[in-house]
C-alpha cells in the first residue's frame, strides 16, 4: 500500500479494468466515470500528440458531466485522471481494431517483431464546489515490446475471447496466452496496461 496521502477525492476517467487495477495497486481510492467521446473523431499524425489530445478531450467531457453532480466533501480537492494509449507498429498508429480480421492482422504483425505503446496521463485538480477546470498537468510514456513467434492458435483464442477488440492495437501483452511470448520489454508492464504508475504518481503530486 502507498504511504499517507493528502486528503483528496480521485475520479478515474476510464472504464478500463487494467487502469482501475493499477490505480488501486497504487493505494488510491477512487470513483469511476467514463468520458464516452468519439475517439476516432480526433486525429493527429504524431502518436504522442494524439494520446495527449485524447486524454485532454476525455477530461473536458467528464468535467462537463461533473457540472451536474454534487460532491460529499467540498473542502477537499478533487483530482481527475484520464489517460489514452495507442500502439505504433512500423511507424503506423494503431488504435482499437475495428473488427476481428483487423485484430488478427495486428497480432500476426507482432510475431517475431516488436510494437511500441505510447500512452498519456492527464491529471486535473479542481475545487469540488466550483466544478471548474483548474490546474492540470500531463505527460506521455513509451514502451517497446519484442515478441517471439505467436502461434495462430493463440491468435484465434485471443480473438474468440474478444478482449483484443477493446484495446489499442489488439495488444494484450499481460494476457496469459501472450505474456510467455514476450522476448523483452523496454519499459514497464503497467505502462503497457494503460496507466504507468511512476508517471501517474508524479503528475498527481505535482498538480497538488
Amino acid at each position: 500500500m502507498a504511504a499517507s496521502r493528502s486528503p483528496m477525492q480521485i475520479i478515474l476517467g476510464s472504464s478500463s479494468a487494467p487502469r482501475q487495477q493499477i490505480l488501486a495497486e497504487m493505494g488510491y481510492e477512487f470513483t469511476i466515470m467514463a468520458a464516452d467521446i468519439d475517439e476516432k473523431g480526433i486525429r493527429r499524425e504524431n502518436p504522442e500528440e494524439l494520446v495527449m489530445t485524447l486524454a485532454e478531450a476525455k477530461a473536458d467531457a467528464i468535467m462537463s458531466k461533473l457540472q451536474h453532480i454534487d460532491f460529499q466533501k467540498d473542502d477537499e480537492p478533487t483530482v481527475l485522471i484520464t489517460a489514452d494509449q495507442v500502439v505504433v507498429y512500423e511507424g503506423i498508429i494503431r488504435e482499437k481494431p475495428s473488427n476481428e480480421e483487423e485484430a488478427r492482422q495486428f497480432i500476426k504483425g507482432y510475431s517475431v517483431g516488436h510494437a511500441v505503446t505510447v500512452g498519456s496521463v492527464f491529471v486535473t485538480k479542481f475545487c469540488s464546489s466550483k466544478k471548474k477546470l483548474g490546474d492540470f498537468i500531463n505527460d506521455w510514456d513509451v514502451v517497446q515490446i519484442y515478441f517471439h513467434a505467436i502461434p495462430d492458435e493463440v491468435i484465434e483464442n485471443l480473438i474468440e475471447e474478444g478482449a483484443v477488440l477493446k484495446v489499442a492495437g489488439g495488444l494484450l501483452s499481460e494476457h496469459p496466452l501472450m505474456s510467455p511470448l514476450i522476448e523483452s520489454l523496454v519499459g514497464t508492464a503497467d505502462s503497457v496496461m494503460g496507466l504507468p504508475k511512476a508517471l501517474t504518481e508524479r503528475l498527481i503530486q505535482e498538480v497538488l
